[in-house]
């Protein structure tokens, strides 16, 4: 008799996985210094998964008890007739929340069809409120397309927008208040991330430009009361949040570097040509793309590959803002 799969995934340190990170490309219309280098390679077209494939991934995370699936890449809403697999997505048994990572710039056009979709919470990446130097800092963005994006998203009602900022010293620093004053503005929560040593870039020092969350909280302290809203986890993945002053917002710190979350982690990354990452900051994954293209492919066999990665899960990163990167990935290739 063979085995039964179990309904959940944990890994070896008893930690449940029940978050998969799902990137649909590794392409993007921006070309943000901190997630990528300014003339990229990309993987080939026959290298990444196909939208079915994907959605082969998702059915058999869903099958294993993972109950929130965050669509990342590059920029998720650039890939080709994305809405399809949206759509599909939305439709999945046990999936509690459908969620989308986008750096904004197609949102005003697709905010409506993602929530009629079935997405429930949208993250958006916003580095600065001045269009020169947000050009500067994504290289190839338009300010006021994704703030156009960010109304869009607040108009069609989702149930969580939630604005993530990475703070770079001597480049945006001086703008934490008014990104916070946006966020409060418009009653949406705003997530501060330390900036993370993936990848080689030649565009700034990294140890000199680290800005970390103690730094950032010292500096909203200066004008705003916080209340602590408890640990990360859970709902809140890796932010700390704080409520701001007596708004409706929350401000939250990620913090990979200063106060890791590792003994929480319950998600792992699927990069779009298949390899499923069981840390960001580790290269410990396993080839689905294999699977999947295999003669006489089946969902158990997919499965079962998901059941023993879980072993592969290490307990934690080791992040070192000053040296150089061990992990040679960039952002764009790990899936947000």
């Amino acid at each position: 008799m063979d085995k039964p799969l179990p309904l959940t995934l944990v890994d070896q340190f008893q930690r449940r996985v029940n978050y998969l990170r799902l990137s649909v490309t590794d392409r993007c219309d921006f070309r943000c210094v901190y997630c990528m280098a300014e003339d990229m390679t990309f993987a080939p077209k026959s290298e990444i998964l196909s939208l079915e494939e994907l959605y082969q991934v998702a059915r058999a995370f869903c099958e294993l008890g993972v109950s929130k699936i965050r669509l990342t890449g590059g920029e998720p809403l650039v890939r080709n007739n994305i809405m399809s697999l949206v759509q599909r997505l939305g439709q999945l048994p046990g999936l509690e929340e459908l969620a989308i990572t986008t750096n904004g710039s197609q949102l005003q056009r697709l905010a409506p069809a993602l929530k009629e979709a079935g997405v429930r919470r949208i993250n958006i990446s916003l580095d600065s409120l001045n269009p020169r130097k947000f050009r500067h800092l994504t290289r190839h963005g338009n300010l006021d397309q994704v703030i156009a994006g960010i109304d869009a998203a607040i108009n069609a009602g989702f149930a969580g927008i939630k604005l993530n900022a990475v703070i770079l010293k001597g480049r945006n620093e001086d703008e934490v208040l008014d990104l916070v004053g946006f966020a409060l503005d418009r009653g949406i929560d705003i997530a501060f991330i330390e900036e993370m040593p993936l990848g080689l870039i030649d565009h700034h020092d990294r140890k000199l430009t680290f800005c970390s969350s103690e730094e950032l909280r010292a500096m909203l302290a200066s004008q705003h009361r916080l209340t602590a809203q408890g640990e990360p986890g859970g709902s809140s993945g890796p932010a700390r949040y704080y409520r701001v002053d007596d708004s409706g917002s929350r401000v939250g710190f990620i913090s990979p570097h200063s106060n890791n979350f590792c003994h929480l982690c319950n998600r792992v990354r699927l990069t779009v040509e298949g390899r499923l990452l069981l840390c960001l900051g580790n290269e410990h994954s396993v080839d689905l793309r294999e699977i999947l293209r295999s003669p006489g492919y089946k969902l158990d066999k997919l499965k079962w590959a998901i059941v023993g990665a879980m072993d592969l899960k290490p307990e934690r990163h080791f992040f070192d803002h000053g040296e150089e990167p061990q992990i040679l990935r960039f952002m764009n290739t790990t899936g947000g």
